[in-house]
């Protein structure tokens, strides 16, 4: 299977186990992790790349990469500095990896969606403009992942 837009991979994320899709979310969110400097952050993606993490576990990670969420979002201030936005995102894409499974939810679509948000800020920043290159290296990762 070879992923060639967002159609095909969000079809393809909703067809993984929880469990999967937590893998899947954290491969994600290291892409960008060296954008966030939040040791909570780090630690949440590490852990939820850990087959047969606890759910007692993931809700202390979680609560962790939440709190570094309000803190990256008061780093941001009233005049925007996209690296910490994108750190931001990172915090955000890290929080999906660990939260507690929801019916309905999609823990590897809500991480990518913050990691593309992430990369396109640090873009903005660099002066690089808005393209985007993280769906293309998401769709990669996950046919990758599901062709294994």
């Amino acid at each position: 299977m070879i992923i060639r837009d967002d159609g095909e991979f969000k079809g393809a994320l909703n067809q993984l186990s929880v469990a999967e899709q937590r893998q899947i979310a954290a491969r994600f969110s290291q892409g960008v992790l060296p954008l966030c400097k939040d040791r909570r952050v780090a630690a949440a993606v590490h852990a939820a790349l850990r087959a047969g993490i606890s759910d007692d576990e993931l809700a202390v990670l979680h609560q962790a990469a939440r709190s570094a969420c309000v803190d990256s979002y008061t780093q941001c201030g009233h005049v925007t500095d996209w690296l910490n936005q994108a750190g931001h995102f990172v915090a955000e894409a890290a929080a999906a990896c660990v939260m507690p499974a929801e019916r309905g939810a999609n823990l590897a679509w809500d991480a990518a969606m913050r990691a593309r948000m992430a990369r396109t800020c640090e873009a903005i920043a660099g002066g690089q403009g808005t393209e985007n290159r993280e769906a293309a290296h998401q769709y990669s990762v996950l046919t990758e992942y599901l062709n294994k």
